[in-house]
């Protein structure tokens, strides 16, 4: 049986020092306002965030990274 390493793509939030992490912009924005973080959903979807490219400004950093988990059991024939 192979098993292969299922990889999610991961958005990572530092904020006055602390760290927060989330499946999408979406989440992220759901989570904090524009007030908090310096920049408002389209705005932060229109950057583009990257691997090699992530978003700063004053009040936070938004960095994308990848979330490496196990595959899930498959029952054996």
């Amino acid at each position: 049986m192979d098993k292969e390493k299922q990889e999610r793509t991961v958005l990572h939030l530092e904020l006055n020092g602390e760290h927060h992490y989330f499946g999408s912009v979406k989440a992220l924005c759901d989570n904090f306002g524009k007030e908090e973080i310096g920049i408002g959903y389209k705005a932060l979807v229109n950057y583009g965030i990257t691997f090699e490219k992530p978003f700063s400004n004053k009040y936070c950093i938004v960095r994308k990274g990848v979330l490496i988990t196990t595959p899930k059991n498959q029952p054996r024939e």
